[in-house]
């Protein structure tokens, strides 16, 4: 259980995007409405170097989120000692308003899987991820955020519903939750389900941030439709309303705009933090 003395300071309740090197000169310039922004881990390990650079100049600007892509919190193997000793080691000089990482697995043996895997939904899974966690929050010195993943199939096994999987993490480890909607639509359209079904089952009250992304359409092998989730391109009309449910029932949270693949230019990235900001407007006071 996290000790409450290593909690992680909260994200402003406004948009924030997913940084990317191209767009260094223009947050800086134009950043409105964007008040926050987010990095991924693996790309900040390294030592020196222009990359580190410019985030230490950010860093003096604007509150940074650290999302890990690389723990494989759900696999079967222990964490890596390596990987867990960069990590303390960014997040110690960074001093971030929050961390992050997936209830997913990427590891087998000392093999790294380019790809985020489900896991089944089981007591066994449950010690498993509680214990990596746990362990995760100690070595680090702070709260991650854990977030639900996008599904595009059901372990016959799992005997819990994901929101309280994830109910049960936060309360036995003392982690916040990062809820990812466009997940949640994903889910929903490839495993048949109601997505605000899911956020009326989903415990809100442990959220520290929100993930928005696009996604990409497809065809399963009966022709029935199979969403991709590809950070790739704009939020979708049904995730933002899917959004305005959410923050309707939470109150006003961190909003992240994910877009990782085939990078637009700035004003188009900073036009989808408006339409967040637009957002977060509408929330009952």
């Amino acid at each position: 259980m996290l000790d409450n003395a290593i909690r992680s300071n909260r994200l402003p309740a406004a948009p924030g995007v997913g940084y990317k090197p191209q767009h260094f000169q223009q947050i800086l310039d134009h950043a409105h409405p964007v008040a926050w922004l987010e990095i991924h881990a693996e790309n900040y390990m390294g030592d020196g170097g222009r990359p580190l650079a410019q985030l230490r100049h950010l860093s003096e600007q604007f509150p940074i989120s650290v999302h890990g892509v690389g723990l494989s919190i759900g696999g079967e193997t222990p964490l890596d000692p390596d990987h867990l000793a960069r990590l303390k080691h960014l997040v110690g000089w960074l001093n971030p308003a929050s961390f992050s990482e997936h209830l997913a697995w990427s590891t087998h043996d000392s093999h790294f899987l380019n790809d985020l895997l489900p896991l089944p939904y089981t007591d066994a899974t449950l010690d498993r991820v509680c214990e990596h966690i746990d362990q995760v929050q100690e070595v680090v010195g702070r709260q991650m955020l854990l977030e639900n993943p996008s599904s595009y199939l059901a372990f016959e096994e799992s005997t819990w519903s994901e929101p309280d999987f994830l109910r049960e993490i936060a309360r036995r480890t003392g982690c916040g939750l990062l809820l990812d909607v466009n997940n949640v639509f994903v889910s929903a359209t490839n495993l048949d389900f109601s997505p605000q079904g899911y956020i009326d089952a989903y415990p809100l009250d442990k959220v520290g941030e929100i993930h928005l992304g696009g996604h990409d359409e497809d065809e399963d092998d009966h022709g029935r439709p199979l969403l991709i989730d590809s950070h790739g391109r704009e939020v979708v009309d049904p995730v933002w309303t899917l959004l305005d449910y959410a923050l309707d029932q939470s109150g006003p949270q961190p909003i992240l705009i994910e877009w990782d693949t085939d990078v637009p230019d700035w004003p188009v990235l900073r036009a989808e933090a408006d339409r967040a900001q637009a957002a977060l407007d509408r929330v009952p006071a």
